[in-house]
């Protein structure tokens, strides 16, 4: 069944359309978070970008059965080339908590579906846990081990064998032959494993007292790669229509759970690979050390609308890098702001033009149809708030079509009109000082201060004017 969305598949290097193998749903795919600390606004832009694709299905009349995972196990630290290495995330948390790893792993989870429950995330169908589906990756493990794609390594670990499966590398464009120990994937010293790119599918316990479990080839835990390629399998049916993720999970986390699903499966399980690009946070990537770690609750707690954070992912482009800013936030908080008031006053104002309602929303649509680009159907969605020809009604009814799809809470009653902070008011009195003495370059520069602070100025014969945006 088509769908009519074309998105960017990273396999193919193109534009594929997204199809319903099975004839009447979308069987879709998103890596989620690990559950060891709060998700932040960079983990949040490929959560929501699942959520776009999954409305946009909606709004057009097509089921989806969009089934996320839960890592809550087997996720190791990383050094600095992305070589998984030391003690579970899990488990140095709980360290740091002094709390049971299960309790951290839940207390992390609620605050996950607590922030997409903010962004007006629908739910998926299922949220499986690594932690309650062990042995659905020891059955993938075992079949894996009895086809010859993986063997038991001298230090009891499992590992998949890399050579065994020939077009490995096309999501990346890594080659084998050209991969050298060290380069993005577990390295073993002490000769475990036959090839240096083969990775583990069951580590040992070794010394590890806490989150194991017993197996076919003693007690252990999972790797992180082979639990998606275990719960996709089983909770579509064997097949993935669209598979979701961040662009930091193409090489090797996506590259080795192809290897996995197909090699199992015998056929290629997913049909469309598609990646959401890095975000940046004021130029910089965010990370603890560099102090630039932003969560949901950081807007909210500098009074910003969550569904600000929305709006401006949706004003670039999904597989585009971004730079986040607290301005663009601030600005995008006083556009949603704008829009609401706006919207309440058009109510009622004039006759419905239905037929330009129709050719509007359909004409949104097909603009994100086209790879997503909500950027282009957002500039639409200003030319209509600027129209002097439509009826207010006309424009409100616009907006309450398309926010199906972009979920900004349109018609929700607009902030009450408060009073000028202390900041808002001294910018103000230093705008006019700067008009008397005709220093206009300063009047100009501390107008766009304002502006950012969610202020417009008029100036008048009698002086200036100030509102909300």
């Amino acid at each position: 069944m088509n769908t009519g969305l074309f998105i960017f598949d990273t396999k193919a290097r193109e534009l594929k359309e997204v199809t319903a193998a099975n004839g009447f749903e979308v069987q879709i795919y998103c890596c989620g978070p690990t559950v060891y600390r709060d998700a932040h606004v960079g983990n949040l832009r490929t959560f929501l970008l699942g959520d776009l694709v999954k409305r946009i299905l909606n709004f057009s009349g097509i089921d989806s059965n969009f089934i996320q995972n839960i890592t809550d196990v087997g996720h190791m630290a990383e050094d600095i080339v992305g070589n998984e290495i030391g003690e579970d995330k899990l488990l140095t948390q709980s360290k740091a908590e002094k709390l049971d790893p299960f309790v951290i792993a839940r207390k992390y989870e609620a605050g996950f579906h607590a922030d997409l429950a903010k962004l007006n995330v629908i739910p998926a169908a299922a949220y499986p846990k690594a932690s309650e589906t062990i042995e659905l990756m020891q059955d993938l493990i075992s079949k894996l081990i009895t086809t010859g794609h993986a063997y038991v390594g001298e230090d009891k670990c499992v590992y998949f064998s890399a050579q065994s499966y020939p077009s490995y590398g096309e999501i990346s464009g890594n080659r084998l032959d050209s991969l050298k120990p060290g380069h993005r994937y577990e390295y073993v010293e002490d000769g475990a494993k036959k090839f240096h790119a083969d990775w583990a599918l069951w580590k040992a316990a070794g010394n590890r007292s806490e989150m194991i479990w017993d197996s076919p080839w003693g007690p252990g835990f999972p790797g992180w790669h082979i639990e998606c390629s275990a719960m996709s399998l089983h909770f579509l049916q064997g097949h993935v229509d669209l598979h979701l993720g961040g662009i930091d999970l193409r090489f090797p986390h996506h590259e080795n759970e192809r290897a996995q699903s197909n090699a199992a499966a015998g056929y290629e399980v997913v049909e469309n690979w598609v990646h959401g690009e890095h975000l940046l946070f004021e130029g910089r990537k965010m990370s603890k050390s560099a102090g630039n770690v932003v969560l949901l609750n950081d807007l909210i707690a500098k009074g910003i609308d969550p569904l600000a954070l929305r709006l401006c992912f949706m004003e670039n482009r999904y597989r585009s890098q971004m730079d986040l800013t607290w301005d663009s936030l601030q600005a995008a908080d006083s556009t949603l702001d704008r829009w609401r008031r706006k919207y309440s006053q058009w109510l009622g104002d004039g006759d419905i033009d239905k037929q330009f309602v129709s050719e509007f929303t359909q004409g949104s649509l097909a603009d994100i149809q086209r790879d997503l680009d909500t950027p282009r159907a957002l500039q639409q969605l200003r030319k209509l708030e600027k129209d002097e020809y439509l009826t207010g009604a006309t424009k409100a009814k616009c907006f309450e079509e398309v926010d199906h799809i972009y979920a900004l809470d349109l018609i929700r009653p607009p902030k009450a009109k408060a009073e000028a902070s202390a900041e808002i008011t001294e910018l103000l009195e230093k705008r006019a000082a700067a008009r008397v003495a005709k220093d206009f370059a300063q009047s100009d520069e501390l107008r766009d201060q304002l502006t950012k602070l969610g202020i417009s100025v008029k100036d008048s014969p009698t002086g200036q004017n100030w509102d909300w945006l």
